[in-house]
């Protein structure tokens, strides 16, 4: 193998050095920019995105506090909603229960009256019988009876 015979290494070693030195020009004038030019994209990318996604966290993160503001609000809207509801109720049935007992009072004191009437028409009535069973006890215990006479006494022995 002629590139292990001793008499062929400075050839060897003289390309070595001239292959080397090129490969490593090219790669440091040229590949090497484009790499680190693509990587700093990369970066500048990445950067960019993150920053974005920050973002897009505070953003959803105050969207959200606006969300749950705006539903502890209606939830206090709603609880006076239901309070006045329970208020109005209340009063609307408090008026019911204060007419429902003025109609009672007022069926009360038309039933006294009616009881009041029919007493004394009773007692009139009453006082007529009393007076026709004395005038008819007297007639059959003397025989004659002054109608005027009874009705005088039984209205001292009503007193």
């Amino acid at each position: 193998m002629p590139q292990f015979d001793p008499t062929h290494f400075p050839s060897q070693i003289f390309w070595l050095v001239v292959v080397f030195t090129t490969l490593f020009l090219i790669m440091w004038k040229f590949v090497l920019p484009r790499i680190t030019e693509v990587m700093e994209m990369r970066e500048e990318r990445i950067g960019a995105d993150l920053k974005r996604a920050e973002e897009a966290k505070a953003e959803a993160e105050a969207v959200l506090a606006d969300y749950e503001a705006a539903l502890a609000k209606a939830r206090a809207e709603a609880q006076d909603i239901l309070r006045k509801a329970s208020d109005d109720m209340a009063e609307e049935q408090a008026k019911r229960i204060e007419k429902a007992n003025a109609d009672i009072a007022a069926k009360l004191d038309e039933a006294d009256q009616r009881i009041a009437e029919a007493r004394e028409k009773a007692l009139s009535h009453v006082r007529e019988m009393a007076g026709e069973i004395a005038e008819a006890t007297v007639e059959r215990l003397a025989g004659s009876a002054d109608r005027k006479a009874v009705d005088a006494a039984l209205d001292s022995v009503a007193k």
